[in-house]
């Protein structure tokens, strides 16, 4: 009961006797641990070392866990010259870190002589697992909610007595999340073009969020912005599938025209 007690008084909140324990931190660790374990599974497939993967993974960890912090330290640094800990300790992954640790990933990926695209590829089914293991640490911990609904699978979101029933939209994102998971994995199973499984995903996922995050609440209730952060991102993904798209068509054309031009005298032949 007083564990109970505990978790509604305070949300995302667990107190393991003198030490509390975020929800949300322990879901995500359980989540990148079964991500970078599945990694081992989707190399092969994709052509790729499963050691070269795994320590790629390890580097992005480390990578967005330093980044994260020289950022938070640069944004205020008195607040760490006096409380070093406390700063050190705090979650601080923004989009600007994102795109850091993507910078950064890309170096690591050249200088280890790992193939981009193939990469990639391996790496999309772990990351739809992580996606959606983020997505349920969200609606457990009651950040990300949705907007006001009268659905009847609408939830109440802990702490709030202001809007009500909103919609589940974390677990939205969570089903999609789920799917195109499962998608990736099917087609890294098959034979495939190099960049394939990665492309869909990031067509398929962009244009998921993109329209899923319209039922969140906006990240500034105050802006005026067009699109939230997140849906730019989201646009930006829709973008470079679309282009990696592209860029296969004219290789499967080629190929088809080939294998036609092979198959004809054959026939005749035959015949």
């Amino acid at each position: 009961m007083q564990f109970l007690l505990t978790n509604w008084l305070m949300p995302g909140i667990v107190h393991v006797g003198h030490i509390r324990v975020s929800v949300f931190g322990f879901i995500a660790a359980v989540g990148l641990i079964a991500a970078i374990w599945l990694s081992q599974y989707t190399a092969r497939p994709a052509n790729v070392a499963p050691q070269k993967l795994w320590d790629a993974g390890i580097f992005i960890v480390v990578a967005a866990f330093i980044l994260s912090r020289v950022l938070l330290i640069a944004q205020d640094p008195s607040a760490f010259l006096h409380y070093p800990l406390l700063v050190i300790s705090l979650p601080s992954l923004t989009y600007t870190g994102i795109a850091l640790t993507a910078v950064a990933t890309l170096v690591y990926l050249r200088i280890v002589k790992l193939p981009l695209l193939a990469t990639l590829d391996a790496w999309t089914p772990p990351a739809a697992v992580l996606s959606a293991v983020l997505c349920l640490a969200h609606f457990l911990e009651g950040t990300d909610a949705g907007m006001p609904t009268s659905l009847p699978w609408g939830v109440l979101t802990p702490g709030d007595t202001i809007l009500g029933r909103v919609h589940p939209v974390q677990i939205y994102l969570l089903l999609a999340a789920t799917l195109i998971g499962l998608d990736a994995y099917r087609l890294l199973k098959r034979p495939h073009s190099t960049g394939l499984v990665s492309a869909r995903a990031l067509l398929f996922g962009g244009i998921a969020f993109f329209l899923l995050d319209m039922l969140a609440q906006p990240a500034d209730t105050n802006g005026n912005a067009l699109f939230d952060p997140g849906q730019w991102i989201a646009i930006g993904c829709v973008a470079i599938g679309c282009i990696l798209l592209i860029t296969m068509l004219p290789t499967h054309t080629r190929t088809t025209s080939l294998t036609n031009t092979l198959a004809e005298p054959t026939a005749k032949e035959h015949a």
